[in-house]
């Protein structure tokens, strides 16, 4: 909780140096706290690896991530946000934590429910939990959601992906490092080691653990791309967990390398802005590359 409260105080603080080095006027403000969190941006990979079965080619998955619905973030905003993501036609759906700013004081479940039911992936959805989610004894409240609305909740645990020529991908999720217990080994149980690997974990820092295991990528949040970024600096301040990676792709480990993919999120938390720090779904078509 200390870490919290610090991490909070800091962020006010902070915010006044934002506006000052950004040199901000009341239309930058506007800008920051109105018009760029609702500008989102559509970022496409493939995931290419030879372990990926040939029907598996042109698979196509859509990573969001972040919402924190209650704090800046509406219902009317995330229907928009599904319907885009149903237009995108994904096979499978990955949501990678941070549903609710504060699930307990959260009082729109019952309208929330029906919009997240309505998202369609014919391979799956399957999500993970992030800090806030457990955040106020928000766990339950989250796993109650997400399991009422089809989605498969991956804590410290892996499904497999079945395809319809009964080939498999597997996918791995892992609990929030700040307030849960993420146990790599546990989720990696029964899960045979030459078949390709998607590990969801909201920190994206737990790359750097995850590159000694026989994962090929990892799919993560949490950092926000940093929120608020200052031009010349960075990110002005980044989250526990988040702040190796905050956002993109990496390439992580010596040996077999793991791919990691740091998606910035949808929502806001602490304060309401983004700046040069936009909003973002994410695509990967996967790819059968045998050459490799």
């Amino acid at each position: 909780m200390a870490k919290k409260q610090t991490r909070r105080t800091f962020l006010k603080r902070s915010v006044g140096s934002f506006l000052t080095v950004a040199g901000l006027s009341s239309g930058g403000m506007l800008y920051a706290n109105r018009i760029e969190p609702s500008l989102l941006d559509i970022q496409e990979f493939q995931m290419k690896h030879p372990l990926i079965p040939d029907s598996f080619d042109g698979i196509k998955i859509v990573q969001f991530s972040d919402t924190h619905l209650g704090f800046q973030y509406n219902l009317n905003q995330f229907k928009k946000l599904v319907k885009k993501i149903n237009s995108l036609q994904p096979d499978i759906v990955l949501f990678t934590g941070d549903l609710m700013d504060e699930p307990n004081q959260y009082s729109d479940i019952n309208q929330l429910v029906p919009i997240l039911k309505s998202l369609n992936a014919p391979l799956g959805k399957y999500c993970i939990f992030g800090n806030h989610d457990h955040g106020g004894y928000g766990s339950d409240i989250y796993r109650n959601i997400m399991e009422t609305t089809d989605f498969i909740v991956l804590l410290n645990e892996s499904v497999p992906v079945i395809n319809k020529d009964d080939s498999t991908i597997y996918l791995l999720g892992i609990d929030d490092a700040m307030l849960g217990n993420p146990n790599l080994p546990l989720a990696l149980k029964n899960v045979p080691k030459n078949t390709f690997k998607i590990l969801l974990s909201h920190a994206p820092d737990l790359a750097d653990t995850a590159s000694q295991y026989p994962i090929q990528w990892q799919l993560s949040g949490h950092s926000h791309g940093g929120q608020i970024k200052i031009p010349f600096f960075g990110a002005l301040v980044t989250p526990p967990y988040g702040q190796i990676y905050p956002e993109g792709l990496y390439s992580v480990g010596n040996q077999s390398r793991l791919s990691l993919y740091v998606n910035r999120g949808i929502g806001t938390t602490r304060l309401p802005f983004r700046f040069l720090s936009k909003p973002e779904l994410t695509i990967f078509t996967l790819k059968a590359d045998k050459k490799s």
